[in-house]
């Protein structure tokens, strides 16, 4: 389901096609988070002309609304949104421990025990139950491509004692995840592949046992989760220096959560990461924040900046009210890039307009996409390291 197309002689980027029964996904690819089952402000057309191959969905989130079961009346989460390309879902382990603790009053909203994970909807309070056969029957109803195996999501500063707890817990839910999966792998008459998830949190000899576990076990992919990833990319580099020599090199790698920075994503394709998605692009542009090329980030940043990885303007400042420049003057591959100023997408954030959120969106996503087909084509031609070096002056 997956071959390595090219691979750099600088270091461990590659490129691939992922196959999947609604299309080949040309590998490393950023996937668009569509979290219940809508990626926010644009339609599907949209998306597409981003550049998207593939998009992501939520199972916690499906699961309470629509459902699985009125999903599965349509035939799946493809024909449910008019979707004809690859998705992927998540089990729902991140969501289910996100919001383990009630902010207002403290309450638990899930509890873990062995055989899985009980806990109450952020929506209505109404009381739910997870294991990793249920997280397996959810997604096979939702009909995504790729799914994933229920798994604990370690939190960043876990200690080393609940680290192994919740890791040796992954284990045995993977084990559990793969049962079920092969009694039905075509739930809606196609093949859906099914990756499992390396725990460990910060700790190098966790990572490293886990590495060995999931991959001796028969997953068509391998994800690299925990809180830490995406989060913390100091340490998300760290974990997959550890675990890169464990590694099956035949199947495809997946870093849940990492794409807030550009920058970011060079850091995992070059340690050999095939996958990633991320929730901050869409969610930032819905915010005013919106991606720029680094040379214009430079003439624009007011000299006080304190993200060395920020590469974005906030398009809300008033230093944009009159100026006729378009978003990006080094970016312009979408009609929408080159046709609005910042001084007209400045005032549809200001007049709180929706049309300011879908241009700010759709720019965000092109951007991270062809950056991407930017970086395929520099492994292509085994120049990556000389790519990357150009974006991180």
């Amino acid at each position: 389901m997956f071959k390595i197309t090219s691979q750099s002689t600088q270091c461990l980027a590659r490129t691939g096609i992922l196959h999947t029964e609604h299309g080949d996904i040309e590998t490393p690819i950023f996937m668009p988070v569509g979290t219940k089952a809508t990626v926010k402000t644009l339609t599907n057309k949209e998306v597409k002309s981003a550049g998207a191959q593939i998009i992501l969905s939520n199972t916690y989130h499906l699961h309470l609304q629509p459902t699985e079961d009125i999903i599965a009346e349509f035939g799946g989460l493809h024909k449910f949104m008019d979707w004809d390309k690859p998705m992927l879902t998540d089990s729902g382990g991140f969501q289910v421990f996100s919001l383990g603790a009630q902010k207002k009053t403290g309450e638990k909203l899930s509890k873990i025990d062995e055989k899985g994970v009980t806990f109450r909807s952020h929506i209505d309070g109404s009381k739910h139950r997870f294991t990793p056969e249920e997280a397996i029957n959810i997604q096979h109803k939702i009909g995504a491509d790729i799914i994933m195996a229920f798994d604990e999501c370690t939190p960043d500063d876990a200690e080393e004692k609940y680290a192994i707890e919740a890791m040796e817990r992954t284990h045995r839910w993977a084990k559990r995840c793969i049962d079920e999966h092969k009694k039905n792998t075509n739930y809606h008459g196609y093949k859906q592949q099914l990756f499992g998830i390396i725990q460990g949190g910060n700790h190098e000899k966790l990572r490293k046992q886990s590495a060995e576990a999931i991959c001796a076990m028969d997953f068509d992919g391998i994800a690299i989760g925990g809180e830490s990833i995406g989060y913390n990319m100091e340490a998300t580099k760290n974990i997959l220096d550890w675990i890169n020599p464990i590694l099956p090199k035949d199947k495809p790698h997946y870093t849940m959560g990492v794409g807030f920075s550009p920058y970011d994503l060079f850091d995992v394709v070059e340690r050999g990461v095939d996958m990633f998605d991320c929730v901050a692009p869409t969610r930032m542009a819905r915010n005013g924040a919106i991606y720029v090329m680094p040379a214009t980030f430079q003439e624009l940043k007011s000299g006080n900046e304190k993200n060395p990885r920020k590469l974005w303007i906030d398009i809300k400042n008033a230093r944009y009210k009159n100026d006729h420049s378009p978003i990006d003057p080094r970016f312009t591959t979408l009609p929408e890039m080159k046709q609005y100023t910042r001084a007209y997408l400045h005032h549809l954030f200001k007049a709180d307009e929706i049309l300011g959120l879908r241009i700010a969106t759709l720019y965000n996503i092109h951007f991270l996409l062809f950056l991407m087909e930017q970086m395929r084509e520099a492994i292509r031609e085994d120049r990556f390291m000389e790519f990357k070096g150009e974006w991180m002056k």
